[in-house]
């Protein structure tokens, strides 16, 4: 029988590779499909990416007792944050045409010509091509399916790495 120690390193790479398999989705869309990812896909794209990271070292790490559970509490962090952007990303995609922002400039020049919380501040606002369904599975926009994964991945990181290992001295 597989120690719990050796089932949460297996839970965190499974999260891990979920991580890898969505972006490597992402990245097929984009180059592939043609489908342009828009100033708020690139950030839904960064907070997989750094949860995918902090599955990717809890597993390496291995930790128990408050270090796992250190692990699930910044991974929860994360997702939460990747499904806050998601769900505005899923907003902007059901304003009413007459209120849907005007497109504005990509994430490039936004990121170089101005600083970077008045950057953030402008993708948040959003902008027309954020409001723009141009990709569904079973009804769902993208940025739903990516809420979607984003709240089973806090799942898995907060199960996999919360419940202390038996025998553990930091209960």
């Amino acid at each position: 029988m597989m120690s719990q120690r050796a089932q949460r390193r297996w839970l965190n790479l499974a999260g891990f590779a979920a991580m890898v398999a969505l972006m490597a989705y992402a990245l097929y869309a984009q180059y592939v499909l043609g489908l342009e990812a828009c100033p708020l896909c690139i950030f839904q794209r960064v907070a997989l990416i750094s949860l995918g990271l902090v599955f990717l070292v809890a597993a390496a790490h291995g930790a128990r007792g408050a270090g796992a559970k250190a692990y699930s509490i910044v991974g929860v962090l994360v997702a939460l944050a990747g499904s806050g952007i998601s769900m505005r990303h899923i907003y902007l995609q059901h304003l009413p045409e007459g209120q849907v922002p005007a497109c504005g400039p990509g994430l490039d020049y936004i990121l170089d010509a101005f600083p970077l919380f008045d950057a953030i501040r402008m993708v948040f606002t959003g902008s027309g091509e954020c409001a723009t369904v141009n990709w569904a599975f079973l009804g769902l926009s993208m940025p739903a399916w990516v809420l979607i994964w984003f709240v089973l991945l806090g799942t898995l990181i907060a199960v996999a790495n919360w419940k202390p290992l038996s025998g553990s001295s930091f209960a």
